[in-house]
């Protein structure tokens, strides 16, 4: 199995995972202190892949269908039922 993140890139996240575990890692926009360690290890792997290494892309967020879309749904599936 091929490796999904190149050792250099698992370089990036131990040393942004360090800085969160001496408290100077800070994230982008606002400038807070990172607590989680989920996050720091968000920020190490941008930073690799912002530097061009061996990263995959970010996974993308499934949609969720809003009340109105499933109401319409159901109204379809009633009114095919109902032929």
């Amino acid at each position: 199995m091929a490796r999904r993140y190149s050792k250099k890139a698992s370089t990036d996240v131990g040393r942004a995972m360090k800085k969160r575990k001496s408290g100077t890692l800070k994230s982008g926009r606002s400038g807070r202190k990172v607590k989680s360690r989920k996050q720091a290890i968000a920020i190490g792997l941008s930073e690799a892949r912002a530097k061009g290494k061996k990263v995959p892309k970010k996974a993308s967020k499934k949609r969720k269908t809003s009340k109105k879309e499933t109401a319409k749904k159901s109204k379809r599936k009633a009114k095919k039922s109902r032929r």
